[in-house]
């Protein structure tokens, strides 16, 4: 891929392109799921200026997906050779959330978005990809789209949360909820 020319003026009326070249209105909800990815990618590359080379190398790998999450949602189904999210993938989110999940205590209550720089971030970054995922299924009910991607979505805001708490145990710990702590303040 190559761009020469950052402005191209073709979305100047309010529509914007598909891969297969098909224009839509940028009020789409499919245009509203990429949107959303894309700011997913803006959070994590924020969180990563606060973690440690571990973290920063799976959050690394993460970020280049969220490209193919997002031309995975811009290309319409039946498109021939499309990039597409892949089981592996998501597995390895699955591994790397077991791994992070394994040095772990047990959760013994909600936590609090919390515990620190990089923690905090990754809470954010978490939020931001619950936003995307609602925002892809509500574009799934009206086009076509890859249910892997979905899948990845969800998978990803699991991974978020078990590597802030990772996070967090580097920083003081997860902030507990404490359910109606200042009821009687």
């Amino acid at each position: 891929m190559r761009l020469n020319k950052i402005y191209t003026r073709t979305g100047d009326a309010g529509e914007s392109g598909l891969v297969d070249g098909s224009r839509r209105s940028k009020a789409d909800p499919l245009f509203a799921a990429i949107g959303d990815v894309d700011e997913v990618n803006c959070a994590i590359g924020l969180a990563l200026l606060h973690l440690s080379r571990e973290a920063a190398a799976m959050l690394g790998r993460i970020q280049n997906e969220m490209f193919d999450l997002g031309a995975d949602l811009a290309t319409p189904a039946g498109v021939e050779g499309a990039l597409r999210i892949v089981p592996e993938q998501i597995g390895r989110l699955e591994s790397e959330i077991d791994r992070m999940n394994g040095d772990l205590e047990p959760l013994r209550s909600f936590i609090l978005p919390g515990g620190g720089a990089a923690a905090s971030h990754l809470h954010l970054a978490r939020s931001v990809v619950r936003r995307a995922e609602r925002s892809a299924v509500k574009a799934a009910r009206e086009a076509a789209l890859n249910p892997l991607a979905l899948v990845y979505i969800n998978r990803l805001s699991d991974h978020l949360f078990v590597m802030a708490r990772w996070a967090a145990r580097e920083e003081g710990g997860d902030v507990l909820w404490q359910p109606g702590a200042t009821r009687g303040a």
